[in-house]
C-alpha cells in the first residue's frame, strides 16, 4: 500500500485518527514503561460516553479509555449560545443546515491534537469550545462570512484538518469555527505546466487520490497525512517525509487565494517573479491570522512507478550526522532521508509491533521515488554505513502512519508522551541537540524521561531536529509538559535554533516566536494584520 491508497481518517475528538485503527502496546513497551515508573491510572477504561462531569481545567492524570472525548461533557451545555441575530447572519451566508450550534459538533472542533489538547479533552475542559461551527461551500461564502463577522461580534477560527499540535485552533475569547470540508475539489490540473489547483478543504489522501487518477503526485506526506488538509499544509508551512526529494509544502505552492474581511487576495501569476516581495510567502505560515486560504496552486510531479526504502546502520549519531550532512550538501539526495539517534533507534519507533526492540548504533532510513540510486548507497557505504536492506525501510514506511496511534494507549497507561521540533544550521545541530535534551531531562527530573531524537528534513545549510519525550505522568500532566516545553524553548533560543520547523506557532510558540524575530518584526506583522483584519476577527491570539 502506498500513501495514495490510504483513506482519509475521520478524526475522533480527544483521540488520534480512525477509532477503528486501535494499536495495542507490545509487551516490551509495557515493560519499559514500568522501568520509567509509569502506573496505569485506577480509573483508566472508564467511559466518557455519558459526557462526564469533570471540572473544566481539572488535572488529567486519569485516562478514560478508548471512548474518551467523543461526546461533549455536560459542562459544555452551560455556556451561553449565540444570539438570534448572529445565527441568522451565519444562516444567511451558508444556509441554516450548514450552521451547527449543538454541543457535540462544537466539541468535535475544540482544540487540536497536541498531548495537552488530549489531556484537556480527557479532563472535560470546555474552555476552548467554539460557539458554532459553520460549513461554507465556496470562496465567496468564506469571504462573505469574514466580511460580516465583525458587524455581528464574531471572531473566526479556520478549520480544515484540525490536526494542529501548537494551539492553532484555540484563539482567545469567544469564536466560531469555519470548517472548510465542503471546499474539497480539484479545480484544475494543468498538465503542460504541471500544476494543480486544489481547494483548501481537500484532505491529504483525497488530494493524492485525485492526482493519482491523472498519473500525478503531490509528494507531500506529513505524519498527520491521514487527517490533515491542503489548507492546513499551507497555513502552517508543513513538511512531509519526502521533503528531501519534493521539498516542503511552501516550496510546492506557486499560487493561492486568500479571503480576508476586507476582500480577496489572489497571488501567483507566474512561478517566480521580481515584482516586489513575494506575498505568497507572507501568507504561507500565517495560520489564519491574516485571512483564510481557500485554494492553492501547487506544483505536481508524475507519480513514481517504483519506490525503494532501505535501512542503514551507523556506529553513532555523530557518524550518521556527518553522512547525512554530506548527502544534503553534495548529493545524490534520496527522496526520503532521516536519521534516528541512539535512544530512538533502541526504542525502535520504526516498528510499533516490536516497540523497544531496536539494536545498537543508529538507524538511517533512505527512500527513492523512482529507480534505486546506487550512487547514494555507495556514498553511505564509504561514509561508514552498513546496509541493512529493505526490511527496516519497508517496516518504517508501512508503520509510519500507525506511530501516532501509540500516543493514546501510552496515555491510557499513565505515560506522558509528546513531541517538539526545531531546526538550525549544520554547525549548530550537535550543541542544539544536547541543549534541548538536557533541558528536558532537567525539567522532568521528578519523572525521569526517555528523550528520543531524529533528523527528518535536510537542506544544504542545515536540518531539523524532532524530539519525542516519554515519562510517567505527574498529578498535573498538563503543567508537567508545559514546564518541560518552556525549558526546551529557552534551550532552542539559546542554542541558535528556530522555535518551529514545521509544527507552526499557534498560541504555544507565540511568545518564543516574538522573541526570535524581535519587536520591529512583530510590529510589521501587526501592521499587516491590522490592514487585512482591522477588527481582529481572524484567529485572535494566534501567531501575533
Amino acid at each position: 500500500m502506498t500513501e495514495s491508497d490510504l483513506p482519509v481518517a475521520q478524526l475522533t475528538p480527544g483521540r488520534w485518527g480512525d477509532p477503528a485503527q486501535v494499536v495495542e502496546l507490545p509487551a516490551a513497551a509495557l515493560d519499559a514503561l514500568k522501568h520509567l515508573g509509569v502506573h496505569r491510572p485506577s480509573d483508566a477504561g472508564a467511559s466518557a460516553e455519558s459526557g462526564g462531569d469533570s471540572a473544566p481545567g481539572a488535572g488529567a492524570a486519569g485516562a478514560p479509555g478508548a471512548s474518551a472525548g467523543r461526546r461533549a461533557p455536560a459542562a459544555a451545555a452551560d455556556r451561553p449560545g449565540l444570539t438570534e441575530a448572529q445565527l441568522d447572519f451565519l444562516a444567511s451566508v451558508v444556509g441554516s443546515k450548514h450552521v451547527a450550534s449543538d454541543v457535540d459538533s462544537r466539541w468535535a472542533h475544540t482544540r487540536g491534537y497536541s498531548t495537552t489538547d488530549l489531556l484537556r479533552f480527557r479532563a472535560g475542559d470546555v474552555s476552548d469550545l467554539p460557539d458554532a461551527v459553520v460549513y461554507p461551500a465556496s470562496h465567496d461564502e468564506v469571504a462573505a462570512l469574514l466580511a460580516g463577522c465583525a458587524s455581528v461580534g464574531l471572531a473566526v477560527a479556520p478549520y480544515s484538518g484540525g490536526t494542529s499540535v501548537v494551539g492553532g485552533l484555540a484563539p482567545t475569547g469567544r469564536f466560531i469555527t469555519v470548517d472548510l470540508r465542503r471546499l474539497d475539489q480539484l479545480v484544475e490540473l494543468d498538465e503542460i505546466s504541471r500544476t494543480a489547483t486544489l481547494q483548501a478543504g481537500v484532505r491529504g489522501p483525497a488530494a493524492e487520490h485525485l492526482l493519482a487518477e491523472r498519473g500525478y503526485t503531490l509528494g507531500h506526506f506529513p505524519q498527520s497525512y491521514e487527517g490533515a488538509s491542503i489548507g492546513g499544509y499551507a497555513a502552517a508551512r508543513s513538511s512531509g517525509q519526502s521533503s528531501a526529494g519534493y521539498g516542503r509544502f511552501d516550496q510546492m505552492v506557486v499560487g493561492l487565494t486568500l479571503a480576508t474581511p476586507r476582500g480577496t487576495i489572489e497571488l501567483g501569476r507566474a512561478p517566480m517573479s521580481a515584482a516586489g516581495p513575494d506575498l505568497r510567502q507572507l501568507i504561507l505560515g500565517s495560520e489564519g491570522a491574516f485571512g483564510i486560504i481557500t485554494s492553492v496552486v501547487v506544483r505536481i510531479r508524475p507519480r513514481p512507478t517504483e519506490r525503494h526504502f532501505e535501512g542503514w546502520r551507523f556506529e553513532s549519531f555523530d557518524a550518521g550526522l556527518t553522512a547525512v550532512r554530506r548527502l544534503a550538501q553534495d548529493g545524490p539526495l534520496p527522496t526520503v532521508l532521516r536519521l534516528s539517534d541512539e535512544v530512538e533507534t533502541a526504542v525502535n519507533l520504526a516498528d510499533p509491533d516490536v516497540l523497544g526492540g531496536g539494536s545498537g548504533g543508529v538507524l538511517a532510513i533512505i527512500g527513492f521515488d523512482g529507480p534505486y540510486n546506487q550512487a547514494t548507497a555507495d556514498f553511505l557505504t564509504a561514509a561508514g554505513g552498513e546496509n541493512l536492506g529493505e526490511g527496516p525501510g519497508e517496516t518504517w514506511r508501512t508503520g509510519r502512519y500507525r506511530a501516532p496511534y501509540l500516543r493514546d494507549p501510552l496515555l491510557d497507561e499513565g505515560a506522558l508522551v509528546e513531541t517538539l521540533e526545531t531546526a538550525a544550521f549544520w554547525s549548530r545541530i550537535p550543541a542544539l541537540k544536547t541543549a534541548v535534551t538536557e533541558a528536558i531531562l532537567g525539567a522532568l527530573s521528578a519523572t525521569p524521561p526517555l528523550v528520543l531524537c531524529h533528523i527528518s528534513h535536510v537542506y544544504e545549510t542545515g536540518a531539523s531536529l524532532y524530539f519525542t519525550v516519554i515519562c510517567a505522568q505527574s498529578d498535573d500532566p498538563v503543567d508537567q509538559w508545559l514546564t518541560a516545553k518552556y525549558a526546551a524553548n529557552h534551550a532552542i533560543a539559546d542554542a541558535g535554533g528556530t522555535i518551529s520547523h514545521h509544527h507552526g506557532i499557534g498560541t504555544d510558540h507565540r511568545t518564543a516566536y516574538h522573541a526570535e524575530i524581535g519587536p520591529l518584526a512583530v510590529e510589521t506583522l501587526e501592521a499587516v494584520k491590522h490592514t487585512l483584519d482591522p477588527d481582529g476577527v481572524l484567529n485572535p491570539g494566534i501567531l501575533i
